[in-house]
C-alpha cells in the first residue's frame, strides 16, 4: 500500500510540475506577444520605414498569398518604367478592342466603362486603374505595352526582381484568377491560378516604385478625377483609399498619399498604404484583413496613430551616438594592425519609443559570418558587420558598419 501511495504521490508531483511548466510557457507566450507594439488582424502584415528599411511590424511576412488588385502596383511600375524609357507616352491613345471592352463591361469586376473602338490616353487608363481599380483599363494598358498577358508578365517579373523580389508567382496584371481573363488568360495554367506574393514582396515593390518613380504619388493621392468615357459621357472617379487626407479614416497626424487596395474571394481584402509621418515615409502592407472595408481602414489608421503617438525617429550620425563601447574590431593576420576602427557610412534614422534612447536598445556588434574578428586583408569601406538594436515593441534593427582603414595581410616573412 505504501508503494501505491508513493507512486500516486510521485504522479501528482509530475502532474503539478508539468502544469507549472505549461503555465510558464503560457505566460512566456503572453508576455512575448505583448512586446509587439502593434497587433493587426490580418493574414500577413509588413510595415517598414521606406528610407531605412527598418521593419516596424511583421506577421507571416514572407509567406506567399494571393494579393488581388494590389498587383496593379507592379503593373503601374512597368508602365511608368516604359514611359520613362519612351516605349509609351502619357498622352498616347490606346484603342479598345472587343475583348477589353467585354472585360470593362463585366459587372463582376471593378471598372470604368470602356467603349469598343474608342481611344483613351495612357494617363486616363492609369488614373482609373489606381483610383477605382479598373480591370478593363489595366488589361488595355498591359496589352498595349507588351502585346500579351504572357509578355507583360515577363516585364512584371523583371521589375519585381529590380525591387529585390525573386519568389513571386505572377500570372496576370489585374489580380484576378487566370480564367477570368477570358481570351487573354495564360494557356496551360489552371483557371483558378492567382498571383502569389508575400507582404514583404509587396512592400519592397512599393518602396522601389515610389523611390524610382515618385510621380506615382501624384496619381494615387488624387481623391477625385473625371474619366471621359465618350465626348458626351463623363464618369466621376472617387479614390477608394479611405485613409487619404480629410477622408473618414485619415490618420490624425501625417498624410497618406497612396497606394492600393484589392479583393478577391481567395485573397480577401488587401491594402497597401503609404504616407509621411514625423518626416519619414512609411509603407504598410496588410493581406487578407478581417472584417469589412471600414475595419480594414480603421486598423491601418490605428497603426499610424499609434506610431506617431508612441514612437519617434532618432538619427544616429556616428557609432558613438549608438554606443560609446563599440569602437573597433579585432583583426587576425594583419600586417601592422591588430584591430580596425569601424564607422557608419551614412547617418541612419531609427524609430524608437519616445522614452527610449539609442543607447538603451542594448546595441550589440555582429561581425560578418558570425566571426569574433575580421580576417586581413581589409579594404577601407568594406562592410565589417552590423550593430543590432533591440528596440522595445519593434523588431530588431540592423545598422551596417564599415572598416575605416586598409589593413594588409601579414606575409609569411613577418
Amino acid at each position: 500500500m505504501k508503494k501505491v501511495k508513493s507512486f500516486f504521490a510521485k504522479l501528482l508531483l509530475v502532474i503539478a510540475t508539468v502544469n507549472i511548466f505549461l503555465g510558464g510557457l503560457s505566460n512566456f507566450a503572453r508576455v512575448h506577444a505583448e512586446t509587439a507594439a502593434f497587433n493587426m488582424d490580418a493574414r500577413a502584415v509588413y510595415a517598414i520605414d521606406a528610407e531605412s528599411g527598418q521593419v516596424l511590424y511583421q506577421k507571416n511576412a514572407t509567406k506567399l498569398y494571393p494579393i488581388a488588385s494590389v498587383i496593379k502596383i507592379l503593373t503601374l511600375g512597368v508602365i511608368e518604367q516604359d514611359i520613362r524609357n519612351h516605349h509609351l507616352k502619357w498622352d498616347q491613345k490606346i484603342k479598345i478592342t472587343p475583348a477589353v471592352a467585354k472585360m470593362a463591361d463585366d459587372w463582376h469586376f471593378s471598372n470604368v466603362p470602356l467603349v469598343k473602338g474608342q481611344e483613351y490616353t495612357v494617363r486616363q487608363l492609369v488614373d482609373s486603374m489606381m483610383l477605382v481599380s479598373a480591370d478593363g483599363s489595366t488589361e488595355a494598358l498591359a496589352l498595349a505595352d507588351a502585346g500579351s498577358t504572357e509578355a507583360f508578365n515577363k516585364k512584371m517579373q523583371a521589375f519585381a526582381k529590380k525591387a529585390g523580389v525573386t519568389d513571386a508567382k505572377i500570372y496576370n496584371m489585374i489580380g484576378l484568377p487566370n480564367g477570368d481573363l477570358g481570351k487573354h488568360k495564360l494557356k496551360g495554367v489552371d483557371k483558378d491560378a492567382e498571383n502569389l506574393l508575400s507582404a514583404k514582396d509587396v512592400a519592397l515593390i512599393s518602396k522601389y516604385l515610389v523611390e524610382k518613380y515618385p510621380e506615382t504619388l501624384e496619381i494615387t493621392k488624387q481623391k477625385f478625377a473625371n474619366f471621359d468615357v465618350t465626348k458626351d459621357q463623363q464618369y466621376l472617379m472617387t479614390n477608394v483609399n479611405a485613409l487619404l487626407p480629410q477622408n473618414g479614416f485619415a490618420p490624425k497626424e501625417g498624410e497618406i498619399d497612396g497606394l492600393k487596395t484589392g479583393n478577391t474571394d481567395r485573397a480577401g481584402k488587401c491594402i497597401v498604404s503609404t504616407g509621411t509621418f514625423s518626416g519619414r515615409r512609411v509603407i504598410l502592407v496588410a493581406l487578407h484583413t478581417k472584417g469589412e472595408w471600414n475595419d480594414q481602414s480603421k486598423m491601418q489608421q490605428d497603426f499610424y496613430n499609434k506610431l506617431v503617438d508612441e514612437y519617434q525617429p532618432v538619427q544616429a550620425k556616428k557609432i558613438s551616438d549608438i554606443s560609446p563601447k563599440i569602437k573597433a574590431v579585432k583583426v587576425t593576420n594583419g600586417k601592422d594592425k591588430k584591430n580596425t576602427q569601424i564607422k557608419l557610412n551614412k547617418a541612419t534614422t531609427v524609430w524608437l519609443p519616445k522614452n527610449v534612447k539609442l543607447g538603451a536598445t542594448k546595441p550589440t556588434l555582429k561581425l560578418n559570418g558570425g566571426q569574433q574578428s575580421l580576417e586581413a586583408p581589409i579594404k577601407k569601406g568594406q562592410q565589417a558587420g552590423e550593430i543590432v538594436l533591440h528596440i522595445p515593441g519593434l523588431p530588431d534593427f540592423d545598422i551596417p558598419v564599415y572598416a575605416s582603414q586598409n589593413i594588409a595581410k601579414k606575409s609569411i616573412f613577418n
